[in-house]
């Protein structure tokens, strides 16, 4: 009988966040949301690894770092279905499961020029109208933007 073996594509880390099952198209936006070039923490970035699910995957772990609700709601914009690990001393002891929130508040700018949001001093607020498209609906001027016009703040 063969042995078959298995070896790790990303060295893993002591404590800190994987960002896992990212679409790899996705990777460097995931990246360039959460501010990984402002990070001094350690960084190991993998792209097109292979993945049982997805054929294909992108993952970034970060030691010493988790996320807040906010820069998780950041990372669901553009990348909706993606699994964050939890790691204390090499374990995973947390998954969770990133989906888009109904409502989005003061992360994305509104297009629309004449909109008050672009004009007043004021957070914006927008509800998720399609969570499978990610479009979603400006609280004030009530412009609906599909997902590739989502200008993130």
């Amino acid at each position: 009988m063969e042995e078959k073996k298995k070896e790790l594509q990303v060295a893993a880390i002591k404590d800190g966040t994987v960002i896992d099952h990212i679409p790899p198209e996705q990777l460097f936006k995931v990246a360039q949301l959460i501010g990984l070039n402002r990070m001094s923490n350690p960084i190991t970035m993998g792209n097109n690894l292979k993945s049982s699910k997805m054929g294909s995957k992108g993952m970034i772990k970060i030691e010493d770092k988790f996320f807040k609700p906010d820069e998780i709601n950041r990372i669901s914009l553009v990348a909706p279905n993606v699994v964050l690990n939890i790691i204390r001393n090499y374990e995973v002891t947390k998954k969770k499961y990133v989906s888009l929130p109904n409502k989005l508040e003061d992360i994305v700018r509104c297009n629309n020029p004449k909109c008050i949001t672009n004009n007043e001093p004021m957070k914006t607020l927008f509800t998720v109208v399609d969570k499978e498209t990610g479009a979603i609906k400006c609280h004030y001027c009530e412009r609906k933007i599909n997902k590739d016009e989502i200008q993130i703040k």
